[in-house]
């Protein structure tokens, strides 16, 4: 995610092994995430708001407006809106009436009367993408095209009115400020992210391959076309996805992921990109088992978050970029929790959101405000 919009997920962060799998496999393992039981799981110490269900994505656009999304434990949508004071929950659209039908994964926005929010509806037989726009009043669904795999989008990031873009699964989707069209992607892999900086600078990331031999995968559009860029697998063997995307400039870019072992939705290692103008090369960041999002305001500031660990001892990860080097900050970590996604207004402003607890999963929002995650 780039300051001050927002692209980010499909699935659920209570439970590290699934987050993974969802990654790989789509609605059906992130639906596995979210339970329909009443919500009796552990409170979030910190947190500014807390109900059922996971939060996927989140967006801040000032220090008094941002959303977060996710899903209910009941499968529907949720959208939660911060206005400088609290947060508060928002009526929003859940198409589907089967149980886990929708999904929330990432959220963007550009002022207080544009942001979109992407995912999917499915049923016993079927999954659709799903896109909610708010126009300052609230949020409706807008139509959008489907393909013939998972039909799950899984990230969404909006340069202006008139010009955004929604990844997820094999699909490229863009607004031309009229309607979402469907735009050719050339590596035919798994996308999960997506920023930009201009109508002419974008990037797309994901994962590419077989199962057992799973690669990072990168895309660039230039203004015209999407093509494939370089990108380093570690531990390609064993599996390396990437999840999110965020830059600030045509010459700085950061993407997160997990490197080995995240095929099977099993626990990896942490995994972090940097594109300095010209190749994307790894970076030495603190442990964690994944990093699920990836904010940035400066080529000098930049956040990641994750979780480390299995369950039931999962406990959120905080990396922070000062320029130079990645280094892990304190989070507060309720029991069996995990972040999906950050995002940044400032050095001295940002929020990450995910969720804790397995069997019950309840939110889990975390503010940075210029000293400490509370």
């Amino acid at each position: 995610m780039r300051t001050p919009q927002s692209a980010t997920r499909t699935v659920a962060v209570v439970a590290v092994p699934l987050l993974l799998a969802a990654v790989i496999a789509g609605p059906v393992a992130a639906s596995a995430a979210v339970a329909t039981a009443p919500v009796t799981g552990p409170a979030a110490p910190g947190a500014s708001f807390t109900t059922g269900g996971q939060l996927s994505g989140v967006a801040a656009i000032s220090a008094t407006s941002a959303w977060a999304v996710g899903a209910t434990p009941s499968g529907k949508t949720l959208i939660v809106h911060w206005n400088g004071t609290k947060w508060t929950q928002q009526a929003s659209p859940s198409p589907s009436s089967a149980k886990f039908g929708n999904d929330l994964s990432a959220v963007t926005a550009t002022s207080a009367s544009n942001a979109w929010a992407v995912g999917y509806a499915s049923t016993r037989t079927s999954t659709s993408t799903l896109i909610l726009r708010w126009n300052g009043k609230n949020w409706s669904r807008v139509p959008s095209p489907s393909g013939a795999g998972s039909n799950t989008l899984s990230g969404v990031f909006a340069v202006s009115d008139r010009n955004a873009w929604a990844v997820g699964g094999g699909l490229i989707l863009h607004w031309n400020g009229t309607a979402w069209k469907r735009v050719t992607s050339p590596a035919g892999g798994i996308l999960h992210g997506v920023t930009a900086t201009s109508a002419g600078n974008a990037w797309a990331v994901g994962t590419t391959g077989k199962v057992t031999h799973l690669t990072t995968l990168v895309e660039h559009w230039n203004g015209r076309a999407w093509k494939r860029s370089a990108s380093p697998s570690p531990n390609d063997l064993n599996g390396d996805s990437l999840r999110r995307v965020a830059a600030v400039s045509a010459r700085a870019a950061w993407a997160v992921g997990c490197s080995f072992s995240c095929a099977s939705g099993g626990l990896g290692d942490g995994l972090i990109l940097r594109w300095n103008g010209t190749t994307w090369t790894a970076s030495r960041s603190p442990q964690a088992s994944y990093f699920a999002g990836v904010a940035a305001t400066s080529a000098s500031n930049a956040w990641a978050v994750g979780a480390l660990g299995t369950l039931p001892v999962s406990k959120t990860v905080i990396a922070h970029w000062n320029g130079a080097s990645w280094t892990r900050v304190p989070s507060p970590s309720p029991p069996q929790s995990g972040l999906a996604d950050v995002a940044a207004i400032s050095a001295s402003d940002a929020w990450a959101v995910g969720s804790a607890g397995t069997t019950h999963p309840k939110t889990l929002i975390l503010r940075w405000n210029g000293k400490a995650w509370k």
